[in-house]
């Protein structure tokens, strides 16, 4: 499939709120454009300059910059360069989607308990369209190659376990589009999850095959894939269930053949599938319907008067109502929408009709919310990101801006270890690299981790560090430590001087997680020169403390219900 298409929606009758004679021309170009070069983004292999985009979406140069401008002021995009990525920020779309549909409540805790249960990867897996797309998993902890799809990858229906339980609730529309897809893509290049075919299959008979297969799935309650998906690779899947008995997600399991055969997989999982997909179901269907939501800043801003001529309102304005979606699970009826996105009435029922004749957005009664398809919009990609991943740009930021290195490490038993690192040119610069390990107890990054534990463990850390001097400056008495860490809990920074390292003095403040809890530390390490230490503080930690927030603030929408990733 060419970039930037996407693959057409069955859509829902239209209700009395959004008319099939509304055209919504003013707003679609823009919006329909802009998620045109997302996609594009999302779809290549790597970073793209805004030529490569006007070549590849057929877009004129000047809307191309237009469209980047927009998307970068969003935080969408990010400059590196002449070049452009797709930025951490962009996945609270597909969050919009995953909170507005409630499985973002309902799988976590369901696929963490059946992978140990289980000790393989497990994923969840719903409809789009007439394929499937993955919109959850979790992997055993400590396996070396955990297999498993990313979240967001689209997957052919024909070709997982999946896709054989979820057909079972396909309309004619739906037959009708995943015949025209096979036609139009036999060899599956559009997927690029999944292995290309060397041959097409004959159309006659992979219609009937499937045809089986799905009826054998609704007959039995599950489905069995043989390495059809990939080679090496067994799946087992079982449907959760709506009120009226129609399969709305998958939940399956991955193996690898060498561990699992298909009828041993089947022993193995079949009870544990069946009980946690029934668990899910009754967390998406047996619970109260959400309240509604706290009051929150309108998701959209008009930077137009900031950025001028090369701001798109109509795209800022498209894409603020999408993510304002995600704000109740169930969805938001119009005039909520409007309130949520902080637009008018009719804007938002421009947007709202663009968005679903381009099937981002689903309608049920008179409620809207995103579907499926938004995770396709880059959510695969950055899904893998970790904490080192997002921090580099923004040290290399910092390191530019203070004109020093400047690092991230996380907490490692009695050490800090670095996992991201931006190094200046300098006589002075610390030789340091990702993957460097220092005693806590005698770094700026180590103290402001250790202070954010709870007071008892952060006694019994002392206790068990046995610092000793590294230099004649080094705290090595356990209560000296000890007032050393909570002066840094108070403060919020830590600032060592000559501790471990003659001449080398250091700064850092914790960058934390959703939740409050620090996962990272970042700092800057300079020499410790004829400037005294209060004045490298108070020149410096702002910087830090913003280069911290930013970091923060891509790590609550790319870890929304899941711990942070640090390796």
């Amino acid at each position: 499939m060419a970039p930037g298409v996407s693959r057409a929606a069955p859509k829902e009758p239209v209700t009395a709120d959004l008319s099939p004679g509304d055209s919504g021309a003013e707003a679609t170009g823009p919006l329909e454009r802009g998620l045109a070069v997302l996609r594009v983004m999302a779809d290549a292999p790597h970073a793209m300059r805004p030529g490569d985009l006007a070549r590849a979406t057929g877009l004129a140069r000047s809307a191309v910059d237009r469209i980047t401008a927009t998307l970068t002021h969003l935080g969408y995009l990010r400059a590196e360069g002449r070049e452009l990525v797709l930025a951490p920020r962009l996945m609270e779309c597909g969050n919009a989607y995953l909170d507005a549909s409630g499985l973002s409540r309902a799988l976590r805790p369901n696929l963490e308990r059946l992978t140990r249960t289980l000790d393989e990867s497990v994923s969840a897996i719903v409809p789009d369209g007439c394929d499937a797309r993955i919109v959850g998993k979790a992997v055993p902890p400590g396996r070396v190659i955990p297999l498993g799809f990313r979240v967001g990858d689209l997957l052919p229906a024909e070709r997982c376990a999946a896709g054989a339980v979820l057909a079972a609730g396909w309309r004619p529309e739906t037959y009708d589009a995943w015949r025209a897809r096979r036609a139009a893509d036999p060899l599956d290049a559009g997927f690029p999850a999944v292995p290309t075919r060397r041959t097409a299959p004959l159309p006659e008979r992979t219609e009937a095959e499937f045809a089986a297969w799905t009826a054998a799935a609704e007959a039995n309650g599950w489905a069995l894939d043989d390495q059809l998906v990939a080679p090496g690779l067994v799946a087992l899947a079982v449907p959760v269930r709506d009120p009226g008995g129609r399969p709305v997600c998958a939940i399956s399991v991955l193996a690898h053949a060498g561990r699992h055969g298909g009828g041993e997989l089947r022993e193995h999982a079949l009870t544990a599938l069946t009980q946690a997909a029934r668990d899910i179901a009754d967390e998406l269907y047996g619970t109260p319907a959400a309240a509604a939501p706290p009051p929150a800043a309108p998701a959209y801003t008009d930077a137009k008067p900031e950025l001028g001529p090369s701001f798109l309102q109509a795209l800022a304005r498209g894409l603020a109502v999408l993510t304002a979606l995600g704000r109740r699970p169930g969805g938001l009826a119009l005039a909520e929408a409007a309130e949520a996105a902080g637009l008018s009435y009719p804007s938002t029922r421009r947007n709202l009709l663009t968005l679903r004749q381009l099937g981002y957005v689903e309608q049920r009664g008179r409620r809207f919310l995103p579907s499926p398809r938004v995770l396709e919009l880059g959510y695969a990609r950055l899904s893998t990101l970790t904490l080192a991943d997002i921090a580099r740009p923004h040290l290399a930021e910092l390191a530019e801006r203070v004109k020093e290195s400047a690092s991230l490490a996380v907490l490692d038993g009695a050490e800090v270890r670095y996992v991201a690192r931006a190094a200046t040119e300098q006589i002075t610069s610390a030789r340091i690299t990702p993957g460097t390990r220092l005693p806590a107890y005698a770094t700026s990054m180590g103290r402001v981790l250790l202070a954010d534990l709870p007071e008892a463990d952060r006694l019994e850390r002392i206790r068990a560090l046995r610092p000793r001097s590294l230099t004649p400056h080094t705290l090595t008495s356990p209560d000296a430590l000890a007032a050393a860490l909570d002066r840094a809990a108070r403060a919020g920074h830590a600032l060592v001087e000559q501790e471990l390292e003659v001449g080398l003095r250091s700064l850092a403040v914790p960058v934390r997680d959703r939740g409050g809890r620090a996962v990272g530390a970042v700092n800057v390490a300079l020499h410790a020169g004829p400037e005294p230490p209060a004045h490298t503080r108070d020149t410096m930690l702002p910087a830090l403390r913003a280069c911290a927030a930013r970091i923060e603030s891509d790590l609550a929408v790319a870890f929304v219900d899941t711990p942070v990733q640090t390796d």
